[in-house]
């Protein structure tokens, strides 16, 4: 008897996984919220997992290359926080847009909106392509690269900047599937973009067969024109009209009534990522000083935790969408539940990291590179994020149920706090005052997340993030 009831549920346990891979429920405001949170989490994990392997399979291949390469990816990728900054405020607030949309089944609008979003993504992106293709030797020169790496890479930044419009358009566009409530989509998107990116990233970086040997441009070609493909695909499905959101050329019209809105709930969230970023990149110039093997030590350590946060934004973009539709369908304490269920679940997921860094950290780091001074920076770096590592939780999914209710100031005024009058005060204090050199900084990460964390739950408790209208 009791055979046929574990049976039973693995065999209910991997129905449910089938239909959320499938995407078949698009209404997640009624019904059991553990199933809401899984048919909503699941897809979006295996998203941000694919997400995360562009990170991986790059710093893999390019750490055979050379640790200038690798160090030049990395400040690059610290360079390009300032495009996902506005890239994820962007997607944040048209997520939650198209969710309360969405729960309000009103899904003509949700579509206007979807429509009006990609306008405003391609503007940005324009910008940056600008920018990225005059300045890329400037770029690399500010992030602390030295003349060598300046000078015999700066292409490879020139590329991923001047191409940005691909890695925008993939990430508003997922955002739209989400708000919508189909994660199924946007996870297929990343797993073509990634079986692209896979195949390309060695035969392009070291010439096999007839494909030319451009090292470490081959990274950045590869990259892109696996994006390329994946943000097709998305079109394909905004476009065939058998999604909730159906786009029509008659849509892309500046409509500055819509742009507004999109941009008045996005705005704070591009502020956050972007206060965030501008942490991250001064963190970077700290490392660079430390020399090109503790910088690409670093690199490929924080290459290893984005794999493991990024499926952690999976749930919290669950949340958010949660959030959204529940609101927009007037049910506030399921949505509140929602976020509660959905942080602890992360904590578990978190904790079990925590544990494999601890004990695992230069495993980890030896199988992406040989370089003794790189895996002893690496390790270390893994070793004191790991301690922090549970908080990082609470933090991420409470500031994520913040952006899902269109309330993207609160979490903005938190991030200053955090980022800007403790963290990089606190960063520089330990490696120059203290001399502690990148160890300081990592301290100062595990710190600020863990505080992040406490008074992200004190503002959250208070509730007044449920009467934002959007």
């Amino acid at each position: 008897m009791s055979e046929t009831i574990l049976t039973s549920k693995k065999l209910s346990i991997f129905q449910l996984f089938k239909q959320a891979v499938r995407g078949d429920v698009k209404d997640f405001t009624t019904g059991s919220i553990d199933r809401a949170i899984f048919l909503l989490a699941v897809p979006m994990i295996l998203e941000m997992v694919l997400e995360s392997v562009f990170a991986l399979v790059d710093i893999y291949f390019v750490n055979k290359i050379s640790s200038e390469a690798s160090s030049t990816v990395g400040l690059t990728e610290a360079a390009l926080t300032i495009l996902y900054s506005v890239a994820w405020g962007l997607a944040m607030g048209i997520m939650a847009l198209v969710a309360r949309r969405t729960g309000e089944k009103d899904f003509n609008a949700a579509s206007a909106v979807a429509a009006q979003g990609i306008i405003v993504a391609v503007f940005f992106s324009f910008i940056i392509s600008i920018i990225g293709f005059i300045f890329p030797k400037e770029i690399l020169s500010f992030m602390g690269a030295s003349t060598k790496v300046v000078q015999e890479n700066y292409r490879f930044t020139q590329i991923m900047l001047t191409g940005n419009i691909v890695i925008m358009l993939l990430f508003v566009n997922n955002a739209i599937f989400r708000g919508a409530g189909d994660a199924s989509i946007a996870m297929r998107t990343l797993l073509i973009a990634n079986a692209i990116n896979i195949v390309l990233d060695p035969l392009l970086i070291f010439g096999i067969g007839p494909f030319p040997k451009m090292g470490l441009l081959g990274a950045a070609v590869a990259t892109t024109i696996g994006r390329s493909v994946g943000v097709m695909y998305q079109f394909y499905h905004l476009f065939n009209g058998k999604e909730i959101i159906k786009l029509v050329k008659k849509q892309f019209v500046v409509n500055f009534e819509i742009i507004n809105s999109i941009l008045k709930t996005s705005f704070g969230g591009m502020f956050q990522f972007i206060i965030g970023s501008c942490s991250w990149i001064f963190l970077a110039r700290i490392i660079a000083e430390s020399g090109e093997s503790t910088t690409s030590g670093y690199v490929t350590a924080i290459r290893i935790c984005i794999f493991t946060i990024l499926p952690a934004w999976g749930l919290a973009n669950a949340a958010a969408s949660l959030v959204g539709q529940n609101l927009g369908a007037g049910q506030p304490d399921r949505a509140e539940k929602s976020v509660w269920r959905t942080a602890f679940l992360t904590l578990l997921f978190f904790a079990l990291v925590s544990v494999i860094f601890f004990f695992f950290g230069e495993i980890l780091m030896r199988f992406f590179t040989s370089d003794e001074v790189a895996v002893k920076a690496g390790t270390l770096c893994l070793h004191i994020l790991a301690i922090g590592y549970i908080f990082f939780a609470y933090g991420m999914i409470i500031v994520q149920a913040f952006n899902g209710a269109g309330d993207t100031k609160t979490p903005t005024i938190i991030n200053i706090f955090i980022y800007w009058v403790l963290q990089i005060p606190l960063a520089y204090f330990m490696a120059k005052y203290l001399k502690m050199g990148p160890t300081g900084v990592y301290i100062a990460i595990g710190i600020s997340e863990t505080i992040l964390a406490v008074v992200g739950i004190i503002i959250f408790k208070k509730g007044k993030w449920k009467l934002v209208k959007v």
